[in-house]
């Protein structure tokens, strides 16, 4: 693929990841929260991956065409996001020295983030109108195989950057347990009022 296509993308995909949301809370959460990040970083590209998957199959342009399976997916997003942001504001995290809050494990905090991800019916909506623009179907690669290399400079990207926030979270808080608990309940607030504001959209959008 050229440069210059990638280098594009990656532009326009780094202010996406850039911008705080419901990963974002998820990652910060993580840090505070436990030990290390990568289970919950992982899970979140995870989430992020299934979706480029999803796109460069062509599922993605079926799914979006169809009102009502979109609506379910928006539903059961926003839902785990709210029941998520619940939890996370009733019980706000405080980094402890050598406290492990695992919560059933590593695998458990992955499942968590790829559902976050690959539930949140933007991130699905965001690959199924950004990914297919940076796609030339007279390129030596296929349009398919086009969409996955670009989906993975976004994972890469998602990688770094949520890495960070989450260990970034845990080092700056990590003295300050006030500051941390009102962090804490202030992602689970944000992720409580991304899945309320789907949800609303849904509502107006089939009383439209």
């Amino acid at each position: 693929m050229p440069f210059g296509t990638v280098a594009a993308f990656w532009a326009v995909s780094f202010l996406f990841v850039v911008t705080p949301g419901a990963d974002w809370a998820y990652a910060i959460s993580a840090g505070l929260r436990h030990r290390s990040v990568v289970p919950a970083v992982a899970g979140l590209l995870t989430g992020h991956v299934a979706a480029t998957v999803v796109v460069a199959a062509g599922v993605g342009a079926l799914v979006a065409g169809s009102p009502v399976v979109l609506t379910v997916l928006t539903v059961v997003g926003s839902v785990y996001l709210v029941w998520l942001g619940l939890g996370m504001f009733r019980h706000p995290s405080v980094p402890q020295a050598g406290v492990d809050h695992a919560e059933g494990g590593w695998a458990r905090q992955a499942l968590k983030g790829a559902g976050i991800s690959g539930l949140n019916p933007k991130v699905f909506l965001l690959f199924l109108a950004l990914l297919p623009q940076f796609t030339n179907p007279h390129n030596s690669w296929p349009v398919a195989g086009q969409i996955v290399a670009l989906g993975l400079v976004h994972v890469a990207s998602c990688a770094v950057i949520y890495t960070g926030v989450g260990a970034g979270a845990r080092v700056v808080l990590r003295a300050r347990p006030t500051a941390a608990r009102t962090v804490s309940r202030f992602s689970g607030a944000a992720m409580m009022l991304i899945g309320v504001v789907l949800l609303m959209e849904q509502v107006l959008h089939w009383k439209s």
